[in-house]
């Protein structure tokens, strides 16, 4: 377990001291309207020296279940150190959150332009400052997302390959699945890598919606997490699951085979047999019903929750080859 010295914390010019709370605005732009877009970047500091962990979402502003979960952190005081400091930034992406987009104002996606400038893009500016005044405080950092558009992931933690101590801390976070993914350049993860931080992104729900089971699942993987790290609060308990977390090494994408009316017969989560009904595509008169069966037997760990689907369209997302395998 990191340790640091328990000093004073300064973050965009303002000191946060040992056994201080502060909300600290982060204000990089203003709307077309002049009107001021504040990031507010919540910090609690224990009086007792330990570890700084960073919770944050909204990296994709229509992705709020991250925001739900982080917010939940908040006002369950689960923010709360015992020892060290806990920052939590519910919403990176104020101004994709308020129009419910993925992208910031100037068209870019924030987590394709770290490690930013700061004489670059409007994204680019928020990149470069989210790096330079939040990261080098931080040692642990749990990031939240969720599926784009009408994709469902199942609760999730990705992290890098052949890494054994974010593997050690993926297993304390046990969340249903465990995915190795490679870190994509100009992504927030990528960079805090980079910066030697250790760094989980979950993976659960999808865009424009918040389901209470993810909900949970992100809450109570941030207590085991925190637990571990003996920063959780007594008044707090985590909840260990029955099942232990199955790691994917490989998996990949079912797509819809034709257009239609999408309907699902399998759940998410499930184990699937090769050749096993997945789902019928159907056309709306009645004539013509495609059927999509399982290419592989695997996990279930994505599903397009859409009700008309076009061919081409990513529909399930199956693993392929598991740790063990």
């Amino acid at each position: 377990m990191k340790k640091q010295s328990q000093k004073e914390l300064i973050i965009l010019k303002e000191t946060i001291l040992p056994g201080e709370s502060k909300t600290i605005n982060m204000e990089i732009a203003k709307l077309q309207t002049m009107t001021k877009l504040k990031i507010p970047i919540i910090v609690e500091r224990s009086k007792k020296p330990g570890p700084t962990v960073l919770f944050s979402a909204g990296l994709h502003g229509d992705e709020i279940n991250g925001v739900e979960i982080v917010r939940q952190l908040i006002t369950q005081k689960i923010n709360k150190p015992v020892i060290g400091t806990i920052i939590c930034i519910p919403v990176l992406n104020v101004f994709g959150f308020v129009n419910q987009s993925r992208q910031f104002p100037d068209g870019r996606d924030l987590n394709r332009v770290f490690p930013g400038s700061k004489t670059g893009s409007l994204a680019s500016r928020f990149a470069y400052y989210i790096l330079k005044e939040v990261i080098p405080h931080v040692d642990y950092i749990v990031d939240f997302h969720a599926g784009g558009a009408s994709r469902f992931n199942a609760p999730q933690i990705r992290i890098v390959p052949n890494d054994t101590e974010l593997k050690a801390l993926s297993e304390v976070f046990n969340a249903p699945f465990g995915l190795y993914s490679k870190n994509i350049s100009g992504s927030f993860r990528n960079s805090c890598t980079k910066l030697g931080k250790k760094i989980l992104l979950f993976e659960g729900g999808k865009s424009a919606h918040i389901d209470l089971h993810i909900t949970k699942e992100g809450i109570e993987g941030s207590k085991r997490f925190l637990e571990h790290l003996n920063m959780l609060s007594s008044k707090h308990k985590a909840i260990q699951p029955l099942k232990n977390t199955i790691y994917i090494k490989k998996s990949s994408w079912i797509r819809a085979n034709s257009s239609g009316m999408f309907h699902v017969e399998v759940k998410i989560n499930s184990f699937v047999e090769k050749g096993q009904l997945l789902a019928t595509i159907s056309d709306p008169y009645g004539k013509v019903e495609h059927k999509v069966k399982a290419p592989n037997s695997g996990y279930i760990i994505n599903v397009n929750d859409a009700s008309i689907v076009y061919q081409g369209d990513a529909i399930f997302h199956i693993s392929n080859t598991l740790e063990n395998d």
